[in-house]
């Protein structure tokens, strides 16, 4: 498809908005959450990381505990709605194997009836885990998506995924998923993170030239807001890098919290939208060895805890004109 033809993809389908009801709601809700090996249960002889993680692997990685990681992920998810007024019309994934595993979440547990629908695609990453996102058919459209390779001599990471959607009220909107590589191993690794922010400022670059004026990124982007920027041709505004998250995270590492999932948004859409770390607390425990509580993880080495994941989601809300 020539990059017109995407372009004027936009306005075909804005002739389907009648088939969007309308929900009276004009308010936009994002939750990312990094699922931290959110492997199935079946070694697919995909690696080391799809053998530990399956019922016969060193981590004895059940179907009975896949599904209890999946009630937990559910919970989670429908107890935002408390607080921000409904559950997340998109909700972005980092850590996820496979497709098979978001249909265990959303056909296995009360997010059935929610009508999420998936987008995914199998990443080139070693260790076998991608990126995905689930959205909420009756609130939006998908207009396009693809997955976006981060290039650089020797590495081979996530890919960032691109989605465009159309809301209810007709305004066109491209969301970014992103798991930017990691400071494991230690040395060097700026460079694999800032290959993936120039595959991020490239995307960017080109939804403007598609005419979209509001573009989202999300994901663990594995570094701290000061040091995340995409300023190419069309800049995002880092809502991560705001006075008032100092001190505060998504991570905890050696008792100190790391913000490090976030939020990056278009100028256009910096003014309504904020940012909020989202903090589960089922899903808390207590850090017997730095005061505090901390995220509680699926594993602690081989130990199996039951908890989701060592991070805590972050959730954006946009809110439509007055």
């Amino acid at each position: 498809m020539g990059a017109m033809k995407k372009c004027l993809t936009i306005l075909a389908l804005s002739l389907y908005l009648a088939c969007l009801p309308a929900s009276g709601d004009d308010t936009l809700r994002i939750m990312f959450w990094n699922l931290e090996n959110f492997f199935d249960n079946r070694d697919g002889g995909k690696g080391d990381s799809d053998r530990e993680f399956s019922a016969s692997g060193a981590r004895h990685w059940t179907r009975r505990r896949m599904l209890a990681k999946c009630s937990y992920i559910c919970k989670a998810v429908l107890l935002t709605s408390d607080e921000y007024g409904d559950v997340p019309d998109i909700f972005a994934v980092a850590e996820v194997e496979n497709a098979y595993v978001l249909h265990c979440l959303i056909e296995e547990t009360s997010l059935r009836k929610y009508g999420y629908r998936i987008v995914h695609y199998d990443s080139p990453d070693p260790r076998g885990i991608d990126v995905a996102l689930l959205y909420r058919s009756s609130r939006l459209r998908l207009l396009s998506s693809r997955p976006v390779k981060v290039e650089a001599p020797g590495l081979k990471t996530r890919d960032i995924l691109s989605a465009s959607f159309l809301t209810a009220e007709g305004d066109s909107l491209a969301l970014l998923v992103n798991h930017h590589p990691s400071k494991y191993g230690g040395g060097d690794t700026d460079w694999r993170r800032d290959a993936a922010l120039a595959a991020l400022e490239a995307v960017t670059d080109s939804l403007s030239r598609c005419g979209y004026r509001s573009v989202i990124a999300t994901g663990d982007f594995n570094d701290t807001p000061g040091n995340v920027r995409c300023a190419g041709a069309f800049p995002l505004v880092n809502l991560g890098d705001d006075p008032g998250f100092r001190g505060r995270g998504t991570i905890r590492y050696d008792g100190i919290w790391e913000l490090i999932d976030m939020f990056l948004v278009s100028p256009s859409l910096a003014g309504n939208s904020r940012m909020s770390i989202v903090s589960i607390p089922f899903l808390m425990t207590w850090d017997n060895v730095h005061t505090g509580y901390k995220p509680l993880r699926t594993y602690s080495g081989p130990r199996y805890l039951g908890g989701v994941s060592d991070h805590c989601p972050v959730l954006l809300v946009i809110h439509g004109p007055e």
